[in-house]
């Protein structure tokens, strides 16, 4: 029986127990914001706020605010014993009060304050304070909790549409402001489910100073940025897209966070949350610190970070940031500026230990969400369970895929017989992984430019690029993801300080991508042959991978029992390939389902009249042949269901 450790007369969820602390000091607490930050209660009839932060090496630390005129004596707070916790009760804060925590560290007589570590909402940026707040919220997406598990396994059609908020949609005119979570949770449900996502994935929600990092330097781990409403407010987008059918996958940064004095850094005077040792503890690319992955109490609190936004938030998936930094302690740094582990190796065994864990412990209390790993390296097994030594990641993002393709596709159709390879690659890793194929946000930044002003060529065949492009990663064995305006080609560089251009559907170039995306994710959808094998290879065959010379690539892709099957083919030049013969595995009509040719989506209007008649001729070692006219610059899609 847990023995209770009062400061006064603590009441409610939120006392901490000897077992909690206990938990949180060995590493392996997951609900700490149930305990620690700041929670309204009762103490002898009185309301009031319990506060709570861990700062170790702290000789005093009280809570200000607004409710004592920032007075650092008027609130002290006590330590529980050892345990490197201070809390304490104050009466009379009510919700939406402001507060920081001050600290007067044993190191050096340095003083400062702090936002709270565990705070749910926080002032808006550039103000820095956190604020009380209660996070109740009466959900209304029961069918959707009950159902998720299968909207994301490995077997199921998952296409991601990931956001920018910021940017997604602005209001004009009211100079240009943020659209609000409430603001846009129709619009961006209407726009998803018109255009057939599964889900939306967010780039960080969480409270971040600076606007210019997209939400990648945090320091609210447990609170939605304020820029867009309060909290409830994203419960309410949150909730309503899951009432439309929309899954949410949350971007989660475990991997390092800014250096602002508010924030985490150098928390209690000391190096409390990242790594003392620079060569551990810093990352030279993004100016921030790097947690201290062996340190109990910081595995507690990213793991508790986790556990609390698939539980307050209902997210059904996290996908986890970076995660090839924390694998590698040498991650961007030269030869004497790193430290080799144990063994001498370059492997962060503390990070990988803390990944394993991480997995094990959220799959099992959420067994129907998952985890996503951005992870840009070689590294085995990522995306496979820990009984067969992987990491437990439910799926890794190939970014193999998408620089090969993205440099295939820039080089002129004439010299593309020379790079075949960078097609066909893949098929040598596959299945080695569960991968989603990402045409992410950082391919459209820095300088990129956008995907379609890669494409080589005139306006036509910019856009017959991009549509093929866009065909030969849906036809992909993998899940799939676009970064917004990707499906409607937008032209210029990505800014997070601007709406999207959505006047461009206005004009039919434009117009046709948007279509084509949109036919594309409701057959991959709607065709079990193009989901069921995405992490099978029993679900895939090559027809013809060599066919370098006229820079044709072909595939077959089968549903689960191999009732059903459809082909693909892709011509990446713009000479069209007359009476084009591939070998077929199935006899009787084959049904052309997609053509990115078609006149509606700006093509020259080529194509097959809606299938073609499989004759008894065998053909690329298959018993079948079908005649196709295979058009320019594009990917073509038939669907067999006769007998073998």
């Amino acid at each position: 029986m847990a023995t209770e450790i009062h400061v006064g007369e603590e009441h409610g969820s939120e006392r901490l127990t000897e077992t909690d602390l206990h938990l949180f000091n060995e590493g392996t607490h997951s609900r700490l914001y149930q305990k620690l930050g700041a929670h309204l209660t009762t103490r002898g009839g009185q309301a009031g706020a319990q506060f709570a932060v861990w700062a170790p090496n702290a000789r005093a630390v009280s809570v200000i605010g607004d409710f004592n005129n920032w007075n650092e004596d008027a609130h002290p707070l006590q330590m529980h014993g050892s345990s490197g916790v201070w809390s304490g009760f104050v009466a009379g804060v009510r919700e939406s009060a402001a507060y920081k925590y001050h600290i007067k560290s044993h190191h050096g007589g340095y003083q400062v304050n702090k936002m709270d570590p565990y705070g749910f909402y926080h002032e808006m940026p550039p103000r820095t304070a956190s604020l009380v707040w209660d996070l109740h919220y009466i959900w209304q997406d029961q069918d959707w909790m009950r159902e998720r598990g299968n909207r994301f396994r490995l077997e199921a059609p998952v296409s991601i549409y990931e956001v920018h908020l910021g940017s997604w949609r602005r209001s004009p005119e009211e100079g240009n402001r943020f659209l609000t979570y409430r603001e846009v949770a129709q619009p961006l449900a209407d726009y998803v489910h018109h255009m057939g996502f599964t889900h939306v994935e967010f780039l960080p929600l969480m409270e971040h100073p600076f606007y210019g990092s997209w939400g990648y330097q945090t320091t609210g781990y447990f609170a939605p940025t304020s820029r867009y409403g309060t909290p409830q407010d994203l419960m309410f987008l949150i909730d309503y897209l899951h009432q439309r059918g929309i899954g949410v996958i949350l971007d989660w940064v475990p991997s390092h966070f800014p250096s602002d004095e508010h924030g985490l850094a150098y928390f209690d005077g000391t190096h409390l949350y990242e790594h003392g040792d620079p060569r551990k503890g810093f990352n030279p690319d993004w100016g921030s610190f790097i947690f201290n992955y062996g340190r109990h109490d910081v595995r507690s609190f990213l793991m508790s970070s986790a556990f609390f936004w698939l539980d307050k938030y209902h997210a059904d998936g996290l996908r986890v940031d970076a995660v090839a930094s924390m694998l590698y302690l040498d991650y961007s740094r030269k030869a004497g500026e790193w430290i080799p582990n144990q063994f001498g190796g370059k492997e962060n065994l503390e990070a990988i230990e803390f990944l394993k864990r991480f997995n094990e412990d959220l799959y099992r209390e959420f067994p129907d969400v998952q985890t996503i790993a951005e992870e840009s390296t070689a590294y085995p097994m990522v995306s496979k369970p820990l009984y067969l030594g992987g990491l437990g990641f439910g799926y890794k993002w190939d970014m193999g895929f998408m620089h090969d393709t993205l440099e295939y596709i820039r080089h002129e159709p004439v010299h593309r017989k020379y790079h075949q390879n960078q097609l066909t690659f893949r098929g040598l890793y596959a299945y080695t992984e569960n991968f989603v194929l990402p045409y992410s946000h950082d391919e459209v930044v820095h300088g990129k430019g956008s995907l379609l002003a890669r494409m080589p060529g005139d306006t036509w065949q910019k856009f017959a690029n991009y549509r093929v492009l866009l065909a030969y990663m849906y036809l992909q064995p993998g899940k799939k993801l676009l970064f917004m305006g990707a499906e409607f080609a937008q032209g210029r560089e990505w800014s997070h300080e601007s709406s999207l251009d959505w006047e461009l559907l206005n004009t039919p170039w434009h117009r046709g991508i948007n279509k084509w995306v949109e036919d594309l994710n409701r057959t991959y959808r709607g065709e079990p042959a193009m989901h069921n094998g995405d992490a099978d290879a029993a679900g895939f065959e090559w027809i013809d991978c060599n066919d370098a010379e006229q820079s044709t690539i072909s595939w077959i892709r089968w549903n689960w029992n191999r009732s059903e099957a459809v082909v693909a083919v892709f011509n990446f030049t713009p000479v069209p390939r007359l009476y084009f013969r591939l070998g077929v595995p199935l006899g009787g009509y084959w049904k052309e389902i997609l053509n990115s040719d078609a006149s509606e989506y700006g093509g020259s209007g080529q194509g097959n009249f809606g299938g073609v008649q499989a004759a008894p001729v065998g053909f690329h070692g298959r018993p079948y042949t079908i005649v196709i006219n295979l058009p320019p610059l594009a990917g073509v899609v038939f669907k067999g269901q006769g007998q073998s």
